[in-house]
């Protein structure tokens, strides 16, 4: 059952919220403690029992993650797929390159800038026991105004917000997502945003709007690690004292 799900890991972006650090290169190619921040997201999905991958990336240090992860041997696979994002055309864009990589299976995605405490694999498993749909995962923040918020009502989501002055919930959707093969059908029907972009919010509400989406509350710490230079700071000294380190 598990060779029926692929990942995808999407490191694209130009990172213009870390400059000057990613003025030469990738974001995703910045260190987060010992490893560079793209090794956690490709182990969540190793770890899930994910082995088919393909990373999208773009701009002008793609061929550096060829250079960095080759094969993806130190993951234990054999092989690693990579696909190239031209412009800047949001979340839901890129997943739509990988739409022959997919072909009928489901598929894990994950931001390459997103790390969980706990990983993945127990939502894995949950997904393949769904009978159909989608499945997102949601953490309690702070600052809701910051993010992607779901407004729910007992175990169904009613809608998400982006970014809303008066937020229904304190339930962020986080930079991971689990779909069947049809989103790339939904994907077909998007209309760019205000930004000129795809959005990923746009996916998630159409899959809540036919009562097809399922969701769960993380455990642990999750770290947004491309949000700012704070952010980055902080989830290098999170990891770190993961691993045991006095910092």
């Amino acid at each position: 059952m598990m060779s029926k799900i692929k990942g995808v890991v999407l490191a694209g972006g130009l990172g213009t919220r870390l400059r000057p650090l990613t003025s030469i290169t990738n974001k995703h190619l910045l260190p987060v403690y010992n490893k560079p921040m793209i090794y956690y997201p490709l182990e969540m999905l190793v770890e899930a029992g994910i082995t088919d991958i393909m990373i999208v990336t773009g701009g002008t240090s793609a061929g550096d993650f060829l250079r960095l992860i080759g094969n993806g041997e130190e993951f234990g696979l054999s092989r690693i797929n990579y696909a190239y994002q031209k412009r800047e055309g949001g979340i839901a864009e890129a997943l739509g390159l990988a739409r022959e990589f997919v072909d009928d299976d489901r598929v894990v995605v994950i931001l390459g800038d997103n790390i969980l405490q706990n990983g993945i694999k127990k939502g894995v498993e949950a997904f393949l026991k769904q009978q159909g749909g989608g499945r997102i995962f949601l953490k309690r923040v702070d600052n809701p105004q910051e993010y992607g918020i779901a407004e729910v009502e007992g175990d169904k989501i009613k809608r998400i917000v982006e970014k809303p002055r008066n937020p229904p919930s304190d339930l962020a959707v986080i930079g991971i997502y689990m779909y069947p093969p049809d989103v790339f059908e939904v994907i077909g029907t998007l209309e760019p945003s205000a930004r000129g972009e795809l959005e990923i919010t746009d996916v998630n509400n159409a899959y809540i709007q036919r009562g097809a989406m399922e969701y769960e509350i993380i455990d642990g710490w999750w770290l947004d690690v491309g949000e700012s230079h704070e952010a980055l700071l902080r989830a290098n000294l999170t990891v770190a004292r993961q691993e045991g380190v006095e910092v």
